[in-house]
């Protein structure tokens, strides 16, 4: 199978080459020219795997100059028990609320947040892409964060041989254990630096850093060459959609499924809109999904586009207390475009050039069409989150981080619209609440918690008497490490600083 560009203007190259890459050189992100499509039989193969087998199945599908004796190897060791405790698989599915509705835990891993399950396995797939390509140089993992990528990239690629890390992070932007799990990440081969302003403007500095060829040429001569660990990487999408897969082959298993091609919706928070393209992929590749809900925060560009068919950040950032989706230019929605459009790559060409050029575009209205066909968009406010996390302890017991809340929002408001009752629901649970405890402490209690980070960690599960996770727990004997911070225009002298350092 070969990957083409968005934007049209790249050769195609294979799974390998994209991964190694990691955007195309027009700017374009890489796609795969088609799709494999599964049917029900083959569901119901997948419902008796283990989810490395299902990984494997589906990745050496989507992979195709991957043996699939290379991807089983790869799942084997990304998705260890050791790195995943819990279980069998890498996350975990409850039904709480409506009897209908199932949440989707994806945050049992290494950093607790739902990026684990494809960054675990990204450095395998990565120096594998090495191999196949000849390459001797260092690759140089270049990631911007609104919290949770960062951090999960970071570990993920720790002290892999032939790799190193280096990620930018807005210093006003993310929760502060989310901080203070990058601040004091391990590893000889990574690197860490804030950046003066929000999220879209550590992201707009990686994607320039990209495309400067003098940067590049100035670090090929050290031996190093950049590629990307966002979704913009096929290799960090492409898990991602296993376990939509997964999940829905886990309720046909144990019954709550019971019938060929009946249908679900998924509901899933998202900034970038990587997680929610990988649950559209799936239904491509044959997943029975009816309905997208897209769960925004009070930055609802992605919403208000969804409802109008005009994409516009020509506004102030909100901050709030679901940082991961404090983002104004979702990356991973020119693939959606190129999908919905056939491949009229000219035509999304075009709408990107609109946006960087005026900030907004417009689609047309058969494309808006095609796109609310499946999509549902909604936001959530600060204060209906807090409500929300506070609706779901009292209730169900259950504690919900601040992200998972919009998810649960929107979809209630999606149900209370249509009066869909009877489809099964997967919802994204995507970050675990003691990374945000502090805001969850407060949306349970009203109150502010006293001390530090660790304190409100304390507090919140004395409250609801759920255990803190091992990996943030221990960051209270680590120190820290990265206190750097650059402007946003000064990116490029801190890989240059990491690439002297390698």
């Amino acid at each position: 199978m070969r990957y083409l560009s968005t934007r049209g203007g790249n050769a195609p190259v294979t799974a390998s080459q994209a991964i190694l890459r990691g955007m195309a050189e027009d700017g374009g992100l890489f796609v795969p020219e088609s799709f494999p499509h599964y049917t029900h039989e083959d569901l119901l193969t997948l419902a008796g795997c283990s989810y490395q087998e299902r990984a494997a199945r589906i990745l050496s599908d989507l992979l195709t100059d991957y043996s699939r004796e290379e991807l089983e190897e790869c799942a084997a060791q990304a998705y260890a028990e050791e790195k995943f405790p819990g279980g069998p698989a890498p996350f975990t599915m409850q039904q709480n609320g409506p009897v209908s509705m199932y949440l989707l835990e994806l945050w049992h891993g290494p950093t607790c947040a739902f990026k684990d399950l494809a960054l675990q396995i990204l450095p395998h797939l990565l120096t594998k892409a090495l191999r196949k390509n000849g390459r001797s140089e260092t690759a140089l993992i270049l990631a911007a964060t609104s919290g949770d990528t960062g951090k999960a990239a970071l570990e993920g690629f720790r002290d892999v041989p032939g790799t190193a890390v280096q990620v930018f992070y807005p210093l006003h932007g993310v929760s502060a254990m989310q901080r203070r799990q990058m601040e004091a990440q391990q590893g000889g081969n990574v690197f860490v630096c804030g950046v003066g302003g929000d999220f879209d403007a550590a992201q707009a500095g990686v994607k320039r850093i990209f495309a400067n060829p003098d940067l590049a040429a100035r670090l090929s001569q050290k031996g190093i060459f950049l590629t990307s660990a966002n979704s913009i990487n096929w290799g960090r999408l492409a898990p991602q959609i296993v376990y939509y897969f997964s999940a829905y082959c886990d309720l046909m298993r144990t019954g709550e499924i019971d019938y060929a091609g009946e249908q679900v919706n998924i509901a899933v928070p998202t900034g970038n809109f990587g997680n929610l393209l990988a649950a559209y992929y799936a239904r491509k590749m044959g997943l029975p999904v009816k309905k997208f809900l897209c769960a925004s925060n009070e930055n609802h560009v992605l919403t208000d586009f969804l409802r109008i068919g005009v994409y516009d950040r020509n506004r102030a950032l909100c901050r709030t207390i679901s940082p991961s989706m404090d983002i104004l230019v979702s990356s991973n929605l020119e693939r959606l475009l190129y999908d919905v459009t056939g491949g009229n790559a000219a035509r999304v060409a075009s709408w990107m050039a609109s946006l960087a050029q005026t900030g907004r575009y417009q689609v047309d209205p058969q494309t808006l069409q095609d796109i609310q066909s499946l999509f549902y968009g909604g936001y959530c406010t600060d204060e209906e989150a807090r409500a929300e996390i506070r609706e779901m302890f009292q209730t169900e017991g259950y504690v919900a981080d601040p992200h998972t809340a919009a998810a649960l929002h929107v979809y209630r408001r999606y149900v209370e619209e249509t009066q869909d009752h009877a489809t099964p629901a997967i919802l994204a649970s995507t970050a675990s609440p003691y990374k945000f405890a502090a805001d969850v402490l407060f949306a349970l209690t009203g109150e502010t918690a006293a001390g530090g980070i660790f304190d409100a960690a304390d507090a919140l599960s004395a409250l609801t008497g759920t255990p803190q996770p091992a990996p943030i727990a221990a960051l209270r004997g680590l120190p820290v490490r990265f206190t750097a911070s650059c402007a946003a225009d000064g990116m490029e002298p801190e890989v240059l600083r990491a690439a002297e350092l390698l």
